[in-house]
């Protein structure tokens, strides 16, 4: 993984914490990097990030939440998942083992955005104060009739926002 200072150096617009296989936990360094980066973000300003999947996941535990195995992993297309802010079902793929523990995250810092219609696990959340969301599913597979393409506008915007 890459460092905190050198991602700073790079003074990125944003950052997509993207999806990967497995277990969160091993991967304490990127955690440790991710909760840096909204601690002391480059150039003093917020630094709008997007995290997918495996990325939810590590958001979640930089900002103080935990992850746990679930019985039966979410894999393959078709899992309905609801916006809480808009009432909108998407139909998503999916492609995990692990997932946030919602009752681990402070209340105070973090909205629950999206969640499984399946099972009720945790497929979306955002920051209250910071330009800072993600997703469990995956968006950039285009599961439905492009369901989850506003995600990847709205990073956009919010990259945009950041460097107004």
């Amino acid at each position: 993984s890459t460092p905190a200072e050198q991602i700073a150096r790079m003074a990125p617009d944003g950052l997509l914490l993207s999806n990967g296989p497995g277990d969160p936990q091993p991967v304490r360094n990127v955690i440790a990097t991710v909760r840096e980066l909204i601690d002391r973000p480059p150039g003093g300003r917020p630094l709008p990030i997007f995290g997918i999947c495996l990325g939810q996941q590590i958001l979640a535990q930089a900002l103080g939440g935990k992850t746990y195995k679930l019985k039966f992993g979410h894999h393959g297309a078709n899992h309905p998942v609801k916006d809480l802010r808009t009432g909108r079902v998407a139909v998503t793929t999916q492609n995990h083992g692990f997932c946030v523990d919602i009752d681990s995250l402070p209340a105070d810092e973090v909205e629950i955005t999206h969640i499984n219609l399946n099972d009720e696990t945790l497929e979306g959340m955002r920051h209250t104060q910071l330009p800072v969301f993600s997703v469990q599913y995956h968006p950039e597979a285009s599961p439905g009739p492009h369901d989850a393409r506003y995600l990847f506008g709205k990073f956009v915007d919010l990259m945009r926002k950041a460097t107004e």
